[in-house]
Parts: structure tokens; sequence; C-alpha cells
């Protein structure tokens, strides 16, 4: 086998598929976000907005971790900035169950803030414009409020990849 055959069979066996299911989970739950608010009419506040930010971002950094993951410091370094994105989405999610959720504007909320800077609610106003007041959007799914999902799913994508930085190098 020549070297770069060697190389390339050496770099995609040493993908890490925590990391693509770190993707395809982060950008399902916009997807499933996405059909809950178009389809069904479930309008989300500026917290579930913001939370959409973070799990496509979460997602882009997997994505590009698990595509260059053949070298163990690039593997390292997404899992990490991966496991920094995912407590962030956590700390929104449980802000938005515990805080949030008790008031009836998130006007002026930092969520509101960010994606207003960033003018997302403006350029993908069907993805980012917040429709709905924070305790109108504070509605169960499966008996359990959807910011606790959400909470849920940014632990398991932490978890997992935090379990991508702490792996053991391939030699």
């Amino acid at each position: 086998m020549n070297a770069g055959r060697a190389m390339f069979v050496r770099g995609s066996a040493a993908r890490s598929p925590a990391l693509l299911v770190v993707c395809l989970l982060a950008w399902g739950s916009v997807a499933l976000a996405l059909f809950l608010q178009h389809g069904l009419g479930m309008q989300p506040c500026a917290w579930c907005t913001l939370q959409r930010l973070v799990y496509i971002v979460l997602g882009a950094v997997a994505l590009l971790g698990w595509g260059w993951s053949g070298r163990t410091a690039v593997r390292r370094v997404a899992g990490l900035v991966a496991a920094i994105t995912g407590v962030a989405g956590i700390a929104a999610a449980l802000y938005q169950q515990f805080v949030a959720s008790k008031t009836s504007s998130c006007v002026f909320t930092l969520a509101d803030k960010i994606i207003g800077a960033v003018q997302l609610d403006e350029l993908m106003p069907w993805m980012f414009k917040a429709r709905a007041a924070c305790d109108e959007a504070n509605v169960d799914l499966l008996g359990f409020p959807f910011a606790w999902w959400s909470a849920l799913l940014f632990l398991v994508l932490t978890v997992l990849s935090l379990a991508v930085l702490f792996a053991p190098s391939e030699r």
C-alpha cells in the first residue's frame, strides 16, 4: 500500500463517530424545533431561538472536528469547543426554565440582545424571530417542559464531546 493511501486509511479510521453523532443530534434538534414551529404552531421565545443558534454552532464545530479528526489535536480541540458550547446551551435552557419562563416578556434579555446583535432575527426570521413571550413558550412535550428536553440534549452532547476530548490517542 502506498504512503498516501495508508495515511488516508489511518486518518479516516481515526475519525470520531461521536463528533458526527453530536452534529446530527444538534442539527436534528433544530429541524425538530422548526417542524414544531412551522408545522404544529409552537412559537419560540428569544431563549428558544438562542438555543437554536447554540445547537447550530455546536453542530458546526462537531462536523468540522469530525471532518478533520484524523489528527488527535484537532479532534481534541473540537471536543473541547463543542463541550464548552454545550455547557452554554445547558445554561441557556436552564435559564429559560427557571427564570425566563416566569416572565411575560423576553424583550431586552440577553437572548434577545444576542440574536438582535447578529441580526439573525432579520436575516432568517423563519428560524430566529421570537414570536412568543417566554411564559407562553414554556410548553410541555411528552409531559416535560421543552426547556428541560433541551437541557437534557445539551447535556448528552456535552458528555459526548468530553468523551472525544479525553479519548486516548491512536498510534
